[in-house]
């Protein structure tokens, strides 16, 4: 059973905060099971955006794993298009969560990114 979106949230921020990085819950969603993307704000006008990967990027050994991927083409992208990305996947579904976190150095500290 995969750990709920509100429980890996919440570690996710402290790990950040461990780290020395500020992390903040800018859009809550479900507790349970909602999509989680995480922008990571490089403080010069561009971001990383990470969101749930593609199903067929799931290892089959970890089912429960969250994988994340890049959202966005460029990467790092002009902030607006990682604000224009969230703002189209809450409209599309509403029970989405999103952090930022903000890093200069681009770091995301997720522990599994997929290509």
């Amino acid at each position: 059973m995969r750990l709920k979106s509100g429980i890996w949230v919440a570690a996710y921020i402290r790990r950040c905060g461990v780290e020395g990085v500020f992390a903040a819950v800018r859009r809550r969603g479900a507790d349970d099971a909602g999509a989680i993307f995480i922008i990571v704000n490089r403080l010069n006008g561009t971001a990383d955006l990470y969101g749930p990967a593609p199903q067929t990027a799931f290892d089959e050994e970890k089912p429960f794993d969250r994988a994340f991927a890049s959202v966005l083409a460029d990467s790092p992208a002009p902030e607006s298009a990682a604000e224009a990305f969230i703002v189209r996947e809450s409209r599309f579904d509403p029970d989405v969560w999103v952090i930022e976190i903000e890093e200069p150095s681009g770091r995301h500290f997720l522990d599994r990114v997929v290509r």
